[in-house]
């Protein structure tokens, strides 16, 4: 047998994660409510006074003090409905504002706890039109929309109610465009909750499209591809203008469908009921009542149509935002806690090896390397070898699929993230700088570092004097991106950065390629000064940082081919000879340059 489908009750479905913000403002949301059914009631008696009014005017029965008296209940009805339209009309829209907040907030603390893969397979102007417009049109939904959806069913039903009263033979003449709208209503609501789908979908490229625009427009500006990165931009614009218009088809058939089947029961209302009342089955008084119920109803039938667009758009985004919600981190910290000594900063690779998600070569292969606390430690390999992937696994950015990496005889997975990782100051080859001031950037949230401590840091890193120089120092406010410091400066603050909690284990990923050689010697003796008996993890292509580690572990195609100290492996004439006899001819040709 076929089972038949309901799209709204489909649509009501997705909104089951915000179950526990509805619990949470009950009060609010069912005083709302209450003053909302309210409006409604007194809604419908009006057109009652008015029946009275005719009537008496009618019959003959009126005086100047009944009108008076029958304007001023019309009067006071009006404003008893102001002051209750306002009370719900704040705490409803009031309810779904919070609905936004708690929901982003939820979106967003998720995004926090998902591993690096996800962010390599999801576009960041993807994430942004789900935080945004998605969350916008579930804000509607929950707000615009159940207020629709309630004021629809209850002025609805309470309208039929009286108008049955009235006369039951003429309200079932005149509802009866009401299974057609339904049944016209349900194949639209399919039709438009792909459409929203899609176009949230083309809203996301159009986003990322955009976000890399202005993330690269130097880059733009410098090769002149301004007509290009334009036309790109408008493409997108039109594939997302088209989807639009699609469901703009779909959705513009709701009112004109409404309003004609709507009006086909007035007409239906006045040809008959005319006749009731020239025939006397009712009175003049309850004709213009019972037409005015129906204008009641005209309402609630619209609403419908206005519901089912609210939720069909809400669905679509909230399904999208689910789709995230339901992502599960694939780097999880440990099952049960564990007491964690204080780490000392020894490390050991184990038959490491890993392969990164769709790739059939391992990145890694096999790797054993032990590190004593307190060592200084060079990675040295060709680019590709799999050196920032080797650091990435210390703090498990990634995890392997084989073997294991240790810290002070702990298997990494069996440490606390939040532990590990407040172990370890990793500066990565790219320079990440927030649009704030110096000092929050140094700081990042932390807020029990002294004064001392700060300068210290900074000094290492060599660009305290030159934060001395700008005219506001350490409260100087970066531009996105930091684009107000050079290159060499942001390196250097990224370093400071993870320099002022001294942590045992420091990672400095080719952290200083954009300084030249004997910048980096300086900032290098500063910071092994600085970090005396602290583990130093260093990737550097450059010779003095090399020859300068008590241990050099040297990486090809994601081995370990050689470990040793600068002059055993000069002495052993292999990989590293080559690369290092490679990087001097490069050094000296770079010097002759200058």
């Amino acid at each position: 047998m076929k089972s038949y489908r309901f799209p709204l009750i489909d649509a009501v479905k997705t909104f089951h994660p915000l179950k526990k913000y509805f619990i949470q403002n009950r009060w609010p949301l069912a005083i709302g409510l209450f003053s909302l059914l309210v409006v409604d009631l007194l809604q419908l008696l009006i057109p009652l006074v008015i029946k009275k009014t005719i009537d008496a005017l009618t019959f003959k029965t009126v005086t100047s003090f009944i009108l008076l008296r029958y304007g001023m209940v019309i009067v006071v009805i009006a404003l008893l409905i102001a002051l209750f339209r306002y009370i719900w009309r704040y705490l409803l829209f009031g309810h779904s504002r919070k609905v936004e907040e708690r929901l982003r907030n939820r979106l967003y603390r998720h995004l926090e706890t998902l591993s690096f893969s996800f962010y390599q397979k999801t576009k960041t102007g993807d994430l942004m039109a789900r935080a945004i417009n998605d969350i916008n049109n579930v804000r509607m939904a929950t707000g615009m929309g159940l207020v629709a959806l309630t004021d629809g069913l209850v002025l609805g039903l309470a309208a039929i109610g009286f108008m049955m009263v009235i006369n039951p033979y003429l309200t079932l003449i005149s509802i009866i465009p009401a299974p057609i709208i339904i049944y016209l209503s349900r194949k639209l609501t399919r039709r438009m909750s792909s459409g929203y789908e899609m176009v949230q979908k083309r809203f996301s490229d159009l986003t990322e499209r955009v976000r890399e625009a202005f993330a690269g427009i130097r880059v733009i500006k410098a090769y002149t591809r301004e007509p290009w990165e334009y036309q790109r931009i408008e493409e997108e614009g039109k594939r997302y203008i088209s989807d639009n218009m699609q469901l703009a088809k779909t959705i513009s058939l709701f009112s004109p469908m409404m309003i004609v089947l709507t009006n086909l029961g007035l007409v239906i209302v006045i040809w008959l009921g005319g006749r009731l009342t020239i025939l006397g089955h009712i009175t003049t008084g309850d004709f213009v009542a019972f037409i005015g119920y129906l204008n009641l109803l005209t309402w609630p039938m619209m609403a419908m149509g206005w519901v089912t667009n609210l939720l069909q758009r809400g669905s679509a985004s909230m399904r999208r935002i689910n789709d995230i919600l339901q992502e599960v981190p694939e780097i999880i910290g440990p099952s049960k806690t564990r007491f964690v000594p204080q780490i000392r900063g020894s490390l050991e690779f184990r038959g490491l090896s890993l392969k990164y998600p769709g790739q059939t070569e391992y990145a890694l292969k096999d790797i054993n390397l032990i590190i004593e606390a307190g060592q200084t430690i060079s990675l040295v390999g060709r680019v590709g070898s799999g050196k920032t992937t080797l650091l990435h696994t210390i703090p498990r950015l990634f995890d392997a699929q084989k073997g294991s990496v240790s810290i002070d005889g702990m298997n990494v997975r069996d440490i606390p993230l939040k532990t590990l990782r407040e172990s370890i100051g990793f500066v990565t080859q790219e320079s990440i700088v927030f649009s704030d001031t110096i000092l929050n950037n140094v700081l990042f949230g932390r807020r029990d570092i002294e004064k001392k401590t700060l300068e210290a840091a900074l000094k290492a890193a060599q660009i305290y004097d030159e934060i001395q120089t700008f005219e506001r120092g350490l409260n100087t406010i970066l531009g996105e991106r930091g684009i107000t410091l050079s290159g060499g400066q942001r390196q250097r603050l990224t370093i400071a950065r993870a320099l002022i909690s001294d942590p045992p284990i420091l990672i400095l990923d080719d952290a200083l390629s954009m300084v030249d050689t004997r910048t980096e010697e300086r900032i290098l003796n500063q910071i092994l000064e600085f970090r005396k008996h602290k583990t130093n993890l260093i990737v550097s292509h450059r010779l003095s940082t090399i020859s300068r580690a008590e241990l050099i572990a040297v990486l090809d195609r994601g081995e370990l081919v050689e470990v040793g100290n600068h002059e055993t492996l000069m002495e052993n004439g292999n990989e590293f000879t080559r690369l290092y006899e490679r990087q001097r001819l490069a050094q000296e040709l770079e010097i002759g340059i200058s």
